[in-house]
């Protein structure tokens, strides 16, 4: 799966310059990152909208475009997905409340 992420965060790096008249990507760089995450919070309650109507084949759809923007957004603060994987491998075995505890901590 990371290497899916990587190569559509590459993507994204290499069309993020090119024409906002022919590029999804470059026009939604150009708009800024305000927009890129109008767009994730846009996607994300698609998903749950998705979810919630209880059809697959739609949170399966909608969780790509959250996906797809996620990674612009990631391109736009220069987090690679390696980064968060790291985080979620460091995350693995570990409690969720316990976690959730040792951020409060920090």
């Amino acid at each position: 799966m990371t290497d899916t992420l990587k190569k559509l965060c590459n993507v994204i790096d290499e069309r993020k310059g090119k024409s906002p008249d022919k590029s999804y990507v470059a026009k939604m760089f150009k708009k800024g990152t305000n927009k890129i995450c109008q767009k994730v919070g846009e996607e994300a309650t698609e998903v749950v909208i998705a979810a919630l109507a209880e059809k697959k084949k739609d949170v399966v759809s909608e969780s790509a475009d959250l996906l797809f923007h996620l990674c612009m957004l990631w391109v736009d603060k220069g987090v690679a997905p390696e980064d968060v994987m790291a985080e979620l491998e460091k995350r693995m075995g570990q409690s969720g409340l316990d976690e959730k505890a040792a951020r409060k901590a920090d």
